[in-house]
């Protein structure tokens, strides 16, 4: 079903973690993952506005430049240990039946490297953003991409598919995600779907969907839950309530700001999903 997928990454905690996360996904999938470390280049930060003697200012780059060849090395040095515990091939080809990984070290703005690396892949894979705060590299996969995401939280030491459940708001990028996610809704145990009187007050609706669904052989279930203040907190209960592997839903943004803002329903579940979301904008 997928082939190779792309996983982008910069710094901050939990690094290891998120790249254990991504290569489990990868290995579950059996997929040639691609994994992009972005940085900005030393002579960038140094602003050439600012008059500095010559000695001064190659200095200064030197110290950045070894502060940047130290986190390629640690960068590396992890990227070593987690294939070891994962046990995933390193090779950029697509093996047969079998996952394999490796990383790209890039210079730049990270937002825009990510936009145009993500768009030569089957699926990306993003980690959950910090306290749910959207990041450059997080927008930029989601948004910017033009392929569904599946976003794994911060620290995943377990990946499986056997019991989906799909968050319906009757949005299209939920039914974008529907259909993205089919292949792997065929293989699910269990699909479950979820939603609310405010969505679907017309249980035709929701037959319908579950009618599309069992046209590729994906035997669903559904209910209407109680929504909360909290939109995505319905959801998320449901998911964890249920034992539920994944969660299928929409990644959608309000225009008119001046940087892209998830509704409130994605932004819960990225602050607080313990599971993997399968999203399309």
């Amino acid at each position: 079903m997928y082939k190779k997928m792309f996983f982008p990454i910069g710094g901050g905690d939990e690094l290891e973690q998120r790249l254990y996360g991504a290569m489990l996904v990868a290995k579950y999938f059996k997929v040639n993952l691609e994994i992009l470390k972005s940085q900005a280049n030393p002579n960038s930060k140094i602003s050439s506005s600012i008059q500095l003697p010559d000695y001064l200012q190659k200095e200064i780059e030197e110290v950045l430049k070894l502060q940047l060849d130290n986190e390629h090395n640690v960068f590396y040095d992890i990227f070593d240990k987690v294939t070891l515990e994962v046990d995933i091939k390193v090779s950029k080809e697509v093996l047969e039946d079998e996952a394999s990984v490796y990383a790209n070290t890039k210079d730049g703005l990270r937002s825009i490297l990510v936009e145009q690396a993500s768009k030569f892949c089957d699926l990306v894979i993003v980690s959950a953003p910090p306290a749910g705060i959207s990041t450059a590299t997080f927008e930029s996969a989601v948004l910017r991409s033009g392929k569904s995401v599946l976003m794994i939280p911060r620290i995943l030491r377990k990946f499986d598919t056997k019991n989906i459940i799909i968050g319906w708001n009757n949005s299209p990028e939920v039914s974008r995600s529907l259909t993205s996610s089919m292949g792997i809704l065929k293989q699910a145990q269990r699909v479950h779907i979820v939603t609310s009187k405010e969505y679907s007050s017309d249980l035709s609706n929701m037959e319908s969907l579950v009618s599309y669904l069992k046209c590729h052989n994906v035997d669903a279930s559904y209910e209407l839950v109680k929504t909360t203040r909290i939109p995505g907190q319905a959801l998320l209960n449901a998911s964890l309530d249920g034992n539920f592997d994944l969660i299928v839903a929409g990644a959608y943004g309000h225009k008119g700001l001046r940087e892209l803002m998830f509704g409130g329903a994605t932004r819960y579940l990225l602050e607080n999903s313990t599971l993997p979301v399968f999203m399309s904008h």
